[in-house]
């Protein structure tokens, strides 16, 4: 929807801030504007696949042996390479990544971007302020591959997704100095759900997986594929991530087998040609996309 445009005057009286605060709300639209246009206007020559293993395994490691769920990741990645797409792949276990603090929760704009609680080149900042907003935001599509731990994704790609948050709708703090000033954030908000216009890109929370197709890989020795897949899928679709058809691999064993059985059972030729056919369809959602810019894409610009 269209909001409503008021005065200078009115709105200081609304939010009861001061002309500098207000003045500081706006540029941080006019900016994240200019940053939405930038993300309209980019055209790549290459099209480029981020793989995220979330698997904790490692031949060097405890475990004593390679991850199964990476091994078809980088298989599919190779195919990806093999028709023409520039890959990268991240290995979380090799990642310093803090947890989320959920500032998201206070009020949608006490979480920024780039992320605050682990400001970027400090001595508190961490892998995930550092390197991965700036690959993520640099793909055209990403692959996310992870073992089932108890019924559910890893504790690494968990915490990954969660500081996925910083990218979904979150803007430049409005107090640089103190950025977790909370009523002044609860203030920015409300300037935000008074002045952002759907036909204006960046005028409000700005999303920046919007538009990249996702895939998605599982394994598991037993049940828990179903609830893996379906707590990346409902995240990444919220997070405004393009789903082609048969774009997830979930490769199982079974009970009835020893768990040091299971690499022989998934890292098979059947599960190797569907993450195959799991990358083809990526790059047909890819090329299908790419005829689309971001801000075809609806949502609210007033809230997250």
């Amino acid at each position: 929807m269209t909001h409503k445009r008021y005065s200078d005057a009115k709105l200081k009286k609304i939010l009861n801030i001061d002309t500098e605060t207000l003045k500081r709300f706006k540029q941080i639209q006019q900016d994240t504007i200019s940053e939405a246009a930038e993300m309209i206007k980019r055209k790549r020559k290459k099209i480029r696949v981020l793989g995220i293993s979330g698997s904790a395994r490692d031949v060097y490691d405890t475990a004593q042996e390679d991850s199964n769920s990476e091994a078809l990741l980088v298989h599919c990645l190779e195919h990806c390479k093999r028709i023409g797409v520039k890959t990268e792949l991240i290995k979380l276990r090799e990642c310093h990544i803090e947890h989320c603090k959920a500032c998201y929760s206070t009020v949608n704009t006490h979480c920024h971007f780039s992320c605050t609680c682990y400001p970027k080149d400090t001595p508190q900042s961490d892998d995930m302020t550092d390197i991965l907003y700036d690959k993520i935001i640099g793909a055209d599509a990403i692959i996310f591959a992870t073992p089932i731990n108890n019924f559910n994704i890893s504790t690494l790609m968990k915490t990954f997704i969660d500081r996925g948050i910083s990218l979904d709708g979150s803007l430049p703090p409005a107090n640089l100095k103190v950025p977790k000033d909370k009523a002044l954030n609860i203030k920015h908000m409300k300037f935000i759900e008074l002045t952002a216009n759907n036909t204006i890109p960046g005028s409000g929370m700005h999303r920046r997986f919007l538009g990249k197709v996702a895939g998605i890989i599982v394994t598991g020795h037993e049940a828990g594929a179903a609830l893996a897949i379906s707590n990346l899928f409902m995240t990444l679709n919220h997070y405004g991530m393009l789903f082609p058809p048969f774009s997830n691999v979930y490769a199982m064993s079974s009970i009835c087998n020893p768990t040091y059985k299971d690499k022989q059972i998934i890292i098979d030729d059947c599960y190797k040609e569907e993450v195959r056919f799991l990358a083809e369809n990526v790059i047909t959602a890819i090329q299908i996309a790419r005829k689309c810019i971001p801000a075809d894409w609806k949502y609210d610009y007033a809230t997250n």
